[in-house]
């Protein structure tokens, strides 16, 4: 079983759905020639995909494209069922800082064909995953610098201003569809940058107030 730790070793929720939002950041959309979506695009990770700081990744033999994405991820502390957006704030317990890893050649050859690509989304090491700093260290979720370095070369840097749709939007719009319970997970989305990583690579990612995650890839 996989845990969420929040603040260091005191807490721990066994981590339950890990659930997505994708395109919800425009540039990020634009820089894949996607359309804009009209409602949240949800896609689940199994908490079997999730890997520690300083642990490695391991690129299926599938795959020769396999892309960074750094993302702010949420810590469900309740259980939440259609809540609504005024009362989402308080089903988070914690912040922490996500790498969606996405292998974005199987992904496009699914898409393609009409089927599910979770074969992109959820493999073994595709959910790095730092440890959560409680919500109450987190003065605005909603305005913080995101940012993730590969060989200490800078890919990403963008800003939770810049979503699409807010936190507490994400939050409300899923506990309409799943109960979320304590120790689900939701990845928020990815800002600008994505690109390709590849053995021996070095991957940093850091989210203001937040914290820091270091993995390489195998």
């Amino acid at each position: 079983m996989k845990y969420a730790v929040l603040n260091g070793s005191k807490f721990e929720y066994p981590i339950g759905k890990i659930l997505c939002i994708g395109r919800n950041y425009v540039d990020h959309i634009k820089e894949l020639g996607n359309e804009t979506p009209t409602a949240p695009v949800i896609f689940i990770k199994p908490s079997s995909s999730v890997i520690e700081d300083n642990q490695q990744i391991v690129i299926p033999g599938y795959s020769d494209d396999c892309h960074h994405e750094v993302e702010l991820a949420l810590l469900i502390g309740r259980q939440a069922k259609a809540v609504s957006p005024l009362e989402a704030m308080d089903c988070i317990a914690g912040f922490g800082v996500a790498i969606d890893l996405t292998l974005r050649d199987v992904q496009s050859e699914q898409k393609k064909k009409g089927l599910p690509w979770e074969i992109a989304k959820g493999f073994d090491t595709a959910c790095p995953l730092s440890v959560f700093v409680s919500a109450d260290r987190v003065s605005n979720p909603q305005n913080l610098k995101i940012r993730l370095m590969i060989n200490g070369t800078e890919r990403q840097n963008g800003s939770t201003s810049l979503m699409i749709h807010s936190i507490v939007e994400m939050v409300s719009y899923m506990s309409g569809i799943f109960t979320l319970e304590a120790g689900d997970v939701i990845l928020t989305g990815t800002p600008a940058g994505v690109g390709e990583i590849k053995s021996g690579d070095d991957l940093v990612a850091e989210i203001e107030q937040v914290g820091r995650l270091h993995v390489t890839v195998a």
